[in-house]
């Protein structure tokens, strides 16, 4: 800005300074002009009145360098020049200085000679006898006058000129000085020039405004990188190279990446062959999504890409742990198949027998344990079908069973009591220790609970082997534990047995019978009781589970 100023006040100056040179040099030629006319009228008054006086022979020996005299008799013959032959003159009388001093007595002109091919000023004054003398003097034009006064002129200019750089230097300065000061940040608080008023209220406006948006999107990115850093899922946002923008914690956590890892590849972090052939298509413009291995785990990666103006800029790679899901249909997929096989063997057996009886092809002493057969296999479908029935509908959280205050002591007891035939024939002893403890819970939740448990602790047990009900009553919980002296658990099973169908000993499962969903539904119950589940057991000498119900939840 400051140098077209600079360059706009040079330009004005040499624009009035070859103005004012045009201007000047007009008004000396018409002061010369007029000076000159005067001059030569007061020369032509002087020669008038010799030739009056002396006749032709005032032309003799006579100093006209600088004038040229002309005497015209009355008829327009030139009677004498001094600077051509008069002999071979035109007739004057049509000149119009000659006519107006025949009329007036005196006249002048200023034109163009055509006899000397120069411009002149001309006087004519009439004498007594009727003939005219006329003086004339070259006239210089304007531009010999210019040329004539070339070298001041020159001086002149150079001196303006540098007066000019020097005052457009100094001017241009002080008019961006204020601009240059002006305070963006608090733009009513500048002093400068009323012009700049409006715009520095606009200024201000929008400052404002930014200022506002700036706040608004701080915030929204505060409460993103919140949200972000705070989700257990992984996030991490690609450019179109495949470079990191952005990573969250848990993402970080996943895939072993350090606090620099900004700007750096994502297959140098992990190199699995369809993370790349996710990413691939993702910044190709194609969604995907794909369960790959990490930590240990199943996790689902979606890669979005994240397009505009139809040109892929990036992609957003979002990791879902998938562990539980997938070991849930796993679960889902066993359970299906366990179903169908627990139901198939009963019925295959209840299917023989009856087409047995129905072909008559057993005696009739017979009949009795046939039937008898068909009734234990029948059942046997109706614990199983009422135990998935219970399952299903510890499944949904049992909301519509109603919550009551139950004495656990009183429901182990009948439990025991109930369980207390299989004791004896397995020579079992049963043995309950505590005091009446009140817990409000689902009664037949807890009852089922304290049943599966006492009659797994029998059927597993040794013969004259020993099952002991405990029941501890803190300020905060209360305890539960079923101990026997049985055949344990090895290790690696104890995570799995309250899965359903789950079986250490499959063909010690089938010899004691049962559904195979005891612990499943104890687990279920348990679980809507907010109770913790621990299992010790050693192979060989027995196994303790103890289940801790907190008495506020």
């Amino acid at each position: 800005m400051t140098k077209r100023i600079f360059r706009s006040i040079c330009l004005v100056a040499i624009t009035v300074f070859l103005a004012s040179i045009l201007l000047i040099m007009g008004a000396l030629y018409n002061y010369f002009s007029t000076i000159g006319q005067a001059q030569l009228k007061m020369q032509t008054n002087l020669a008038a009145q010799g030739v009056t006086n002396e006749g032709i022979d005032y032309f003799k020996n006579l100093d006209i360098s600088n004038y040229r005299i002309t005497w015209i008799d009355t008829n327009g013959m030139v009677l004498y020049d001094s600077e051509s032959n008069s002999s071979q003159m035109e007739n004057h009388l049509e000149r119009e200085e000659i006519k107006e001093a025949l009329s007036t007595g005196y006249g002048e002109s200023k034109r163009y000679s055509e006899t000397l091919f120069k411009h002149y000023l001309y006087s004519a004054q009439r004498l007594p006898d009727g003939t005219i003398l006329r003086l004339s003097i070259f006239q210089h034009s304007i531009l010999t006058l210019l040329l004539g006064m070339v070298q001041p002129i020159c001086i002149v200019f150079v001196v303006a000129l540098l007066l000019s750089i020097l005052l457009a230097t100094q001017v241009s300065k002080k008019i961006v000085k204020p601009l240059n000061e002006i305070d963006l940040d608090h733009p009513l608080f500048n002093e400068g020039y009323d012009e700049l008023s409006p715009l520095l209220r606009r200024i201000d406006s929008q400052q404002k405004q930014l200022h506002q948006q700036k706040i608004t999107l701080l915030q929204k990115e505060n409460e993103l990188n919140t949200i972000i850093e705070s989700m257990n899922e992984g996030m991490i946002l690609l450019n179109q190279k495949g470079k990191i923008l952005s990573i969250n914690p848990a993402a970080k956590k996943l895939l072993d990446a350090n606090g620099d890892c900004i700007g750096a590849d994502i297959l140098s972090l992990n190199r699995n062959l369809d993370l790349q052939k996710l990413l691939s298509s993702a910044l190709q413009g194609e969604s995907g999504k794909r369960i790959i291995a990490l930590q240990g785990e199943s996790y689902q990666i979606d890669a979005n890409p994240i397009i505009s103006r139809h040109i892929t800029k990036g992609v957003a790679l979002c990791f879902f742990n998938v562990t539980e899901k997938e070991k849930a249909e796993q679960i889902r997929r066993e359970f299906t198949a366990n179903v169908s096989h627990e139901l198939k063997t009963p019925l295959h057996s209840i299917s023989g027998y009856a087409e047995l009886l129905k072909n008559d092809m057993v005696q009739k002493q017979d009949h009795i344990p046939f039937a008898a057969k068909i009734y234990d296999e029948a059942q046997r479908m109706i614990h199983l079908v009422e135990d998935i029935i219970s399952l299903s509908h510890l499944d949904e959280g049992a909301n519509d069973m109603e919550r009551e205050n139950v004495d656990l002591y009183e429901l182990a007891k009948k439990a025991m009591n109930s369980l207390e035939s299989e004791a004896k024939a397995a020579h079992i002893t049963l043995e309950l220790s505590g005091s009446p403890t009140i817990l409000n819970g689902i009664a037949q939740l807890l009852y089922s609970i304290i049943y599966n448990l006492i009659d797994n602790a029998i059927k597993y047990n040794h013969e004259n082997g020993n099952v002991t009900i405990n029941i501890q009553n803190t300020n905060t919980e209360i305890i539960f534990s079923v101990h026997d002296t049985g055949i344990g658990i090895p290790i690696k099973h104890q995570e799995r047995i309250f899965e359903r169908f789950y079986r250490v000993d499959k063909s010690h499962s089938k010899e004691v019978g049962g559904t195979g969903l005891g612990l499943s539904i104890v687990k279920h119950a348990a679980k809507i009781h907010h109770a913790k589940i621990k299992v010790d057991s050693i192979v060989g000498k027995g196994t303790r589970i103890t289940l801790t119900f907190p008495r506020q939840y």
